[in-house]
């Protein structure tokens, strides 16, 4: 993936296939050109100030294994 935008980033389109069948298509944009773009035309608001999401009081998840092991065992 990071060669992918690496490319688009340098001006070139990116044609992702699935056994050979197009799926989809990476194209660079100027994301600032156009959300400035759609708050001049009325589409889209920016927000005052920017919050973050916040969890829903509940206490982080955390691992009992590291990803690999987790594969690992899984692949048994």
């Amino acid at each position: 993936m990071s060669d992918w935008l690496e490319r688009v980033r340098a001006g070139q389109e990116v044609v992702v296939t699935d056994r050979g069948v197009p799926v989809a298509r990476l194209l660079g944009m100027s994301a600032t050109a156009t959300l400035d773009r759609l708050q001049d035309e009325g589409v889209i608001a920016r927000p005052e100030r920017v919050q973050r999401p916040t969890a829903s009081g509940r206490p982080r998840p955390r691992s009992r294994g590291s990803v690999a092991d987790l594969v690992s065992e899984q692949r048994r």
